[in-house]
Parts: C-alpha cells; sequence; structure tokens
C-alpha cells in the first residue's frame, strides 16, 4: 500500500464597476481597496455550479469557489485539498482518502449552526452521485467511467473502487466537476445554483449581472495556508468583467483597468511583442509578461482510411513533415509563442514528451521523398488540407512551403461546426486539428492512436490502427510503476510518429500579461487561474 500527502464598457464604466465592487466592504476594509484583482472574461460564463466547469471561463471562476478532495500544482502534480492524505491498495484498484477536519462551506441562511457547517465525506458521496444523476445532465459524467463504486466510510473517510487500474485517476479527481457541494443549498436552489454558489474555496460569492459583472469576496474561512501558516488567499475580492471585443479587453489592460490579460490575440500581438516573443520596450517597465507550456498540441492529421494514393503513401506523409520550416512559422505567425513540434504528440510539459523523436525541417529529404512518389506512380501528388478560418494563415504558409518541394496542395475553409463533423465522419482527407488535454496525463493524447477510438466513438479522428500500439496502450493502464509508464508512453508516441498519421504543428504556451504591482500568479500547463496566492501592492 502507498501512502500520499502529498456595446463595449468604457473607461468610466470599468471605474464605476470596481468602485461598485468595492463599495460592499465595511470601512475597516477601504484601505484593501486596491487588492481587488480585476480580469476580464470576453467569453460569458455560463455556469457557477462545478457539475458544468467544462468551459475554461467558468472552470476559472468555479476554481475560486470550490474544493475537491485534490488538487494539481503548476508541476502538474496532484497535492492534498480537502483529502489531507490518501492510500491506494496494491491492484491500483481501491482508493482511500482521508480528509481534513477544518474545511467548511461558505456561509449560508441554511445552515443552522453559525451560518456553516463541516464538510464531511458525505457531501463527498452527495456531490459525486450528482455528477451521476442523469437529470443534472452533467457535462462531467463521464469521469466515473471507470469507476464501480464510492462511499462515505465515516465522516472523515472516503473510499472509491474503480473498474479496473488507471494511473491518471488522481489527475481526474483534480478537475472541477469533482468539488463538493452542499445538499441543502443545492436542494434548495435546484438549476438555480448556478448563480447562488455555495462551495469551500478561497472566495465566496458576492453578485453576478450576467454579461456585465461578477464578484467574489475573500472566504475569511478559508483552510489553506502559505508556507509561513499564513492564512490564504491575500486578495479581499476578485471583479470580472465581460468585455467581448479583445482589442478592447486589450486598451483596458494597457490603461491599467485589469490586473491580467490571458493569451495572445491578433489584434494586439505585434503592438505588445516581438517576433521573437519579447514584451517590447516601451512596455518592460509596467508589464510582466509570464510565458509555460500549455498542454495543447496543434497539428495536421491523414484520414488512414482513405481512397486517396497520397493519403496511402507513407512517402507523401513524411514529405509534409519534412517539408516546411515549423519555427520559421512560428516567429512570423505567431510572434514567437509557441514551440515548433519537432517531438512527438504528446506536448512539451507533459511528463512522456521527448524532443528527439519527431521530423525536424529538412527540404532536400521531402523533395527525395515526392521525387520517389513520382516516380513509382507516374503521378503528380495533390492533397488538400480542410481548415477553420483561423488557422488559414497556418495552412497557407504550409501550403507555399511544400510547392517548393513539389507537392501541389490546396486549402479548403470550412465553418468550425463542419469541419468538426466532417473529421468525425471521415469526409476529410488532411485536415487541421488540435487536442487540449482533458486531464494532464499522455494516456489522454496516445488515446486518439488506439484503435477502439476510431471515430466518431471515439477520438481517433485518423483511423491510425497498429497492434504493437493497442498492446502498449493497454499495458499502461496496469503499470503502477510511473517511471516505466512514461517510457510506454514515449514508445507510442514515437511509433505513432513513424507511421505518421499525423504532422505535429506546435505546442501551444501558456501566455499571461500581468501589472507590475501583482505578484503570486504564476503560470500552469492547464492554464487554470489560480489567484488565492495573488497578491498586490499600491
Amino acid at each position: 500500500m502507498t501512502l500520499f500527502n502529498s456595446k463595449p464598457i468604457t473607461y468610466f464604466s470599468l471605474l464605476a464597476f470596481t468602485l461598485l465592487a468595492t463599495s460592499c466592504f465595511n470601512k475597516k476594509q477601504t484601505t484593501k481597496d486596491h487588492l481587488v484583482f480585476r480580469y476580464n472574461e470576453h467569453k460569458n460564463i455560463g455556469s457557477l455550479d462545478p457539475a458544468f466547469a467544462k468551459d475554461n471561463a467558468d472552470i476559472w471562476a468555479v476554481n475560486q469557489l470550490f474544493n475537491g478532495l485534490v488538487q494539481m500544482d503548476d508541476s502538474l502534480l496532484v497535492k492534498p485539498s480537502i483529502a489531507k492524505h490518501w492510500t491506494i491498495s496494491d491492484n491500483a484498484l481501491n482508493y482511500t482518502f482521508t480528509l481534513r477536519n477544518d474545511v467548511y462551506f461558505h456561509k449560508h441562511k441554511l445552515f443552522k449552526k453559525d451560518s456553516t457547517r463541516l464538510v464531511t465525506a458525505h457531501d463527498f458521496e452527495y456531490s459525486f452521485n450528482r455528477i451521476l444523476d442523469p437529470k443534472i445532465a452533467s457535462s462531467g459524467r463521464w469521469i466515473f467511467n471507470k469507476v464501480a463504486g464510492f462511499k462515505a466510510v465515516n465522516d472523515s473517510v472516503f473510499n472509491i473502487t474503480l473498474k479496473q487500474p488507471f494511473p491518471a485517476f488522481l489527475g481526474l479527481l483534480t478537475m472541477k466537476y469533482c468539488s463538493v457541494v452542499p445538499k441543502e443549498i443545492t436542494t434548495y436552489y435546484g438549476t438555480d445554483f448556478r448563480a447562488n454558489p455555495i462551495g469551500t474555496g478561497p472566495f465566496k460569492f458576492k453578485r453576478w449581472e450576467e454579461n456585465v459583472k461578477l464578484v467574489f469576496r475573500k472566504n475569511n474561512n478559508y483552510f489553506e495556508t502559505n508556507k509561513s501558516g499564513e492564512s490564504l488567499p491575500y486578495l479581499e475580492a476578485v471583479a470580472i468583467t465581460f468585455l467581448p471585443d479583445k482589442q478592447s479587453e486589450f486598451m483596458q489592460f494597457i490603461q491599467g483597468n485589469l490586473d491580467f490579460l490571458n493569451s495572445l490575440d491578433a489584434s494586439y500581438q505585434d503592438e505588445i511583442l516581438t517576433t521573437k516573443g519579447l514584451l517590447r520596450a516601451k512596455y518592460q517597465t509596467t508589464i510582466d509578461l509570464i510565458r509555460s507550456p500549455y498542454l495543447n498540441t496543434e497539428y495536421l492529421a491523414f484520414y488512414m482510411d482513405s481512397d486517396l494514393d497520397e493519403i496511402q503513401s507513407k512517402n507523401i506523409r513524411e514529405a509534409l513533415n519534412y517539408g516546411f520550416d515549423r519555427q520559421k512559422m512560428m516567429t512570423y505567425l505567431r510572434n514567437g509563442i509557441g514551440i515548433p513540434a519537432t517531438g512527438g504528440f504528446i506536448p512539451k510539459g507533459l511528463p512522456g514528451y521527448n524532443a528527439t523523436i519527431g521530423y525536424t525541417y529538412q527540404p532536400e529529404k521531402a523533395k527525395k521523398l515526392i521525387k520517389d512518389y513520382k516516380e513509382n506512380t507516374n503521378k503528380t501528388p495533390k492533397i488538400t488540407i480542410t481548415t477553420t478560418s483561423n488557422y488559414l494563415n497556418f495552412c497557407e504558409y504550409i501550403q507555399r512551403e511544400l510547392t517548393k518541394i513539389g507537392l501541389t496542395v490546396a486549402v479548403d475553409v470550412l465553418p468550425a461546426s463542419t469541419l468538426k463533423e466532417g473529421k468525425a465522419n471521415g469526409k476529410l482527407d488532411v485536415f487541421r486539428a488540435s487536442w487540449v488535454a482533458d486531464y494532464p496525463d499522455a494516456q489522454n493524447y496516445l488515446s486518439l492512436f488506439y484503435s477502439e477510438n476510431f471515430a466518431p466513438n471515439g477520438p481517433n479522428y485518423t483511423h491510425f490502427s497498429n497492434a504493437t500500439f493497442d498492446a502498449w496502450y493497454k499495458q499502461a493502464f496496469t503499470e503502477t510503476n510511473e517511471v516505466e509508464r512514461i517510457k510506454l508512453y514515449t514508445k507510442m508516441d514515437s511509433l505513432v510518429l513513424k507511421n505518421t498519421p499525423i504532422v505535429p504543428l506546435y505546442y501551444d504556451e501558456v501566455i499571461r500579461f500581468s501589472q507590475k504591482n501583482v505578484t503570486g500568479l504564476g503560470s500552469n500547463p492547464t492554464n487554470l487561474l489560480e489567484l488565492k496566492y495573488v497578491d498586490k501592492t499600491h
């Protein structure tokens, strides 16, 4: 048994909002008004109920309000949260969690004693059953596909039994779907719990005017502390606006009305960054730039069941991999943001990634592969890459480069919904795609090449099939030694690349901009917004 401890809003509108967000503080707190963290969410938040925390906007907000048994740190290591420690049985099927005895729900009138109450294992039993309830229709129900059962042994011990070993299971439990919620509150509000959330998180819900503003206040009863034993969080409040236009969002950030800006948009990337991905000189004294790997692989995919000779030809598939300069592509199209994908499908930042198993720019080798194809078939090879308008510049760049090596390439632009339907049903021979991790384990990426996951019933859009790969994939589920399992992941990734069902383009990066007076923001490969460690100076 193993033990772990482990109409756009103006400047004045935003100013009025910040005043509104802080006006609810009492007089003793007015000296802390600067400790309001302000960010914009250009996509609307759909729900504050963790049962529906599917989109990034919802996940960020829910993360401030709720906790689960475990949590993921910035290095993708699973750490304690409400569970102070846990054990895993030798057969890797039984997980037993021991809960802290100092975690309380946010105050609410429905709680009898002191308007709050202690979280127990029975709350987790209820919360997980709620996710599985068809009437709730939670988008996180799939998390429990490999779970045989779970129960509260007593108030402080919670047990989960799996149907089969699944090494990534603890990572799944860090997802916000698995947050604890109080039965009496969810029962009282029903579907309106989405706008009346009561959790255990570092911040508590204060006010939500949908599409306009959302305000959280500090939870003074929060259970976590920093390494020095000081209570978290440091901030007094979080204020979220909903400007839909990214250019307007950028201007509000530059004017100091927002503390944080996430990601990079084409509308302002040349204004703020050099082609090497560095802050321009005029912003270096006022803004901080944070970059880190993001669990997202952008790629081209071949439909391996295609009737086209070009798709069936490994020469052509390899020529595409060798035929364009990924570094040049990132420099000119992304201002250096993103990591050229010269490794496998597993992105940088995730255990299993290997930078040496992929393809580098070798135009002469690509030309020879094309020449050999022409000599063997007496045909001039032609392919069509299907993409959406958002990635047209990447595909046109690849088109120009591949023309130089003797490959005729057309680019077809489709609406996102049409492309999604086409790739799921084998209607596209070559298409651009991306894969963002559902959970931080390489198995999630490799599932795209398992033969039993053929689309449309699974994520194997290429219809890649290899008996050796399938055997290794199954073996990985029962490999409890993490080092050996990661080696197996790398072998599987290497095998995929040798068979070329895909052309990796780049591994994305988390890019964040913050004001100089913001500390503790950090970054992580899942791009989760963690505000409990954030502080602000005057």
